[in-house]
């Protein structure tokens, strides 16, 4: 099996290689887009501001790629933010995979919501093998609201979608590669679908 780990600049590329390689996989780390596309699975990682990683989309042509891929892809945190259609971090358009605006958190919580939290409503292959209310690591600002989409929710300041699915590609909110266990059982169902 073939697993591109889509390489644009975002933060958290090597530990999710390490995730992999203590699963048993050896990944390729690639921008280019015969490389990404002759994959049997893309995971597409994200820390960090969505204007500057569309910049950097956009300056390799990915923008473009990334919504067109037929093999299942995996947007991890800020990846997964960057499918929906557009962000409320700088007015950033987004890749419009799934037609969901990503929103601020506000109120008298602490911002960023990062570190444990639980997820539950689990309603996907992504999940087999954990139970709902497991905890998973967070690290974001902006979030994702619940849709038709959402296969798992978590409760920061008021409900929010954990992780979502449409077609071929999945997101998770949460950084299964930093979420030990349960968080690499996400990352090995995946690659078994």
């Amino acid at each position: 099996m073939k697993i591109v780990v889509v390489n644009y600049g975002a933060g958290n590329v090597f530990s999710v290689m390490m995730a992999l390689k203590r699963l048993g996989y050896e990944a390729e780390l690639s921008r280019n887009s015969v490389v990404i596309n002759s994959a049997d699975k893309v995971i597409f990682p994200g820390v960090g501001q969505a204007s500057e990683a569309m910049k950097q989309l956009k300056a390799t042509g990915l923008d473009q790629l990334i919504p067109q891929l037929k093999m299942p892809v995996l947007g991890i945190c800020l990846g997964m933010q960057l499918m929906c259609q557009d962000t409320e971090e700088e007015d950033t358009v987004g890749l419009n995979i799934f037609q969901l605006s990503v929103k601020k958190f506000v109120g008298d919580y602490k911002i960023p919501h990062m570190g444990w939290n639980n997820i539950y409503d689990l309603k996907s292959p992504l999940f087999e093998g954990i139970e709902s209310g497991e905890r998973m690591y967070f690290v974001h600002s902006y979030y994702v609201p619940n849709s038709e989409h959402s296969i798992a929710k978590c409760d920061y300041s008021g409900e929010f979608a954990a992780a979502i699915h449409k077609d071929n590609f999945y997101g998770c909110q949460f950084h299964p590669e930093k979420s030990a266990d349960f968080g690499e059982k996400v990352l090995s169902n995946f690659l078994k679908m």
